[in-house]
């Protein structure tokens, strides 16, 4: 099934440059000019948005709350593109809920690696997915379908929290180095810092309610999950 990916900028140049290229590579685009257009041709057929920050009427931060606060889109990998280029842009971002953050000028090779690392065209499915679930007491972490449920509640984690998590849940009692979540989730192609694994963690614990302290910080390597209560 060709993916179907939203691209959004207020700047018209930049959007014909990334929807010529990413048709070019066998994606279908639709496009946006601002973020109050982006959230009315929001649909499940999507399969990536890619947002930029600075947009009239609604900015790309709004947007990018907008989507994570819909359980429809939770799992919706959004990246941001912005010529907001600090640290604490992208550490923003990324609290936001957004799976990757590029920043401007658009080098086109490394956008497009970068898109289809996030839609894991190369692999087809995320590299740790399996079918099953993995259990935890009354936690249970569905695989198929990026669920995680704990008794009868049910926690929404957008796609790059619910692998961080995923991942931890299937190495127990073991310390897992912040640069091996880096490489296992992102990928050893792609750019990203420290800070990112640490913000998922906190955000993951945030959501986890009683079950947050079973990941432990290891100070100064990384994180546990402890699988005996």
């Amino acid at each position: 099934m060709q993916s179907k990916i939203l691209v959004v900028d207020d700047e018209k140049d930049i959007l014909e440059l990334l929807k010529y290229n990413l048709e070019k590579e066998g994606f279908t685009v639709l496009t946006a000019h601002n973020g109050k257009q982006a959230l009315k041709l929001l649909n499940r057929n999507l399969s990536l948005v890619v947002l930029d920050v600075m947009m009239p009427e609604m900015d790309g931060w709004e947007v990018c709350k907008a989507i994570r606060r819909d359980s429809t889109y939770s799992s919706l990998p959004v990246i941001f593109l912005t010529a907001r280029d600090t640290e604490v842009d992208e550490v923003v971002g990324l609290e936001l809920g957004a799976d990757d953050y590029i920043t401007k000028p658009v080098k086109v090779r490394t956008f497009i690696a970068r898109v289809k690392k996030a839609l894991r065209v190369k692999e087809g499915v995320p590299q740790i997915k399996a079918s099953g679930s993995v259990k935890i007491g009354e936690m249970e972490i569905f695989t198929e379908n990026y669920l995680v449920k704990v008794g009868q509640k049910e926690i929404a984690l957008p796609k790059k929290e619910f692998e961080v998590l995923l991942f931890l849940a299937r190495h127990p009692n073991r310390v897992i180095t912040r640069e091996t979540l880096l490489n296992e989730i992102w990928g050893h192609d792609v750019y990203v810092i420290d800070r990112t694994v640490d913000v998922h963690i906190r955000k993951i614990r945030e959501k986890l309610g009683s079950y947050a302290d079973n990941i432990e910080t290891v100070k100064g390597v990384g994180y546990r999950f402890k699988k005996d209560f």
